[in-house]
Parts: C-alpha cells; structure tokens; sequence
C-alpha cells in the first residue's frame, strides 16, 4: 500500500497546491484536510481529476472535537465540529480521507456533497441528525436515526448518556408517551480489588 501512497500523494498536491490546509500520512493512510469554503470544489476535483480518479463516497461523518479543549491535542483551539468523508479509487485501487472544519461552533455548516456523490444523501442526514451539522445545498435534511421531535444530538460530547426524554407505554392512555429521564445521573468507578499475597508477593 506504500507504493500506492507514494504515487498518491504528489498527485494531490500537484492538483491542489495551495488549496491543501493539510495532508497527514499516518498508519498507511492519507488524511487530506481542506477549509470549509473550498471543500465542494475539492471534492469535485477529486472525482474529475483523472491523476486521483475518487468515483465513490464510502462513508461521511461528523465528529464533535469539544474533548480536545484540555489542551492534550493542537486541535484544542480550532473549531469544535469537523466533517470527514472517506473516497475511495475503483481506478487507482487507493484511498483518501477527507476533512473540513465547520468555521462557526454555533451553526455547524459546511456544502453538501450530494450533488458530487448521491451516496452522500444519507451520510449526511446523519451527520446532521447525529452531530447537528447542517450541509447546504442538500435536498432532504432532516433526521434520520432519532425520532420525529427529538431534541438535541446524541453524538455531541455534551449530550447526556442517559438522553434527556424516555418513551413508556401508557396503559390508560393507550399509546406511547415522552416523559423526562427518570434514570439518576452517576459517576461509575472501576472497583479495585486487591487480594493478599496476589502473584505470590509477599
């Protein structure tokens, strides 16, 4: 796969030059990381490109980047949501993955990419459902996973675990109805069990 990766990445930077925030090569694999506002145009070069050849979409993604702000991580001080798409080459039999960061925390919004590759329809729908990231330009954005009046995004770092409505029966009103979480928020501690003489030390 070196040898792929070795053709593969003068080539998008031979197309893309200056348009290239970042291209990370870690683990065997290419993470091509381009600005929200170019990431359309891009992403049709990657397909039409016949050097890069990407026909198909394999997957796309939102990731929420909220836990980084401890300061472990350089991607602590940008921004808190990120799309990634991974492509792959039927052609060149070789892949890429693709991010962009949504500039603005408060309207995650990036263009779609529906219009590139139509496998990009649900993807998305699910990403915006999941992390709350709106992509201009799509057809159908609405949810796709949660139910219909659902409140929140259950893949951002601050949703609670527990939800914050549960679904029940109820038997006197003959249907299903939403109540808040009645499940007690808890800290779950590992138990550390020690046993005298473990291993044989004294």
């Amino acid at each position: 796969m070196d040898h792929k990766l070795d053709l593969l990445q003068p080539a998008l930077v031979a197309a893309l030059g200056d348009k290239i925030v970042a291209l990370v090569r870690d683990r065997g694999e290419l993470t091509l990381t381009v600005r929200a506002d170019q990431y359309l145009a891009i992403a049709r070069t990657l397909r039409d490109d016949a050097t890069l050849a990407f026909e198909q979409l394999i997957d796309l993604c939102g990731l929420d980047y909220s836990s980084y702000k401890d300061g472990a991580s350089p991607l602590a001080e940008g921004p808190r949501y990120c799309v990634v798409s991974h492509l792959l080459s039927v052609r060149h039999n070789w892949r890429l993955r693709l991010k962009a960061f949504c500039p603005e925390d408060d309207l995650p919004l990036v263009d779609s990419l529906t219009g590139v590759w139509s496998a990009a329809e649900w993807f998305e729908r699910e990403a915006f459902d999941m992390c709350g990231i709106v992509f201009d330009g799509h057809a159908d954005l609405r949810r796709i996973l949660t139910d219909y009046g659902f409140i929140g995004h259950p893949l951002r770092k601050d949703f609670p675990v527990s939800g914050h409505v549960e679904m029940r029966y109820d038997p006197e009103q003959q249907r299903v109805i939403y109540q808040p979480v009645t499940i007690e928020p808890r800290e779950i501690t590992p138990r550390i069990i020690r046993e005298e003489n473990y291993g044989g030390l004294q």
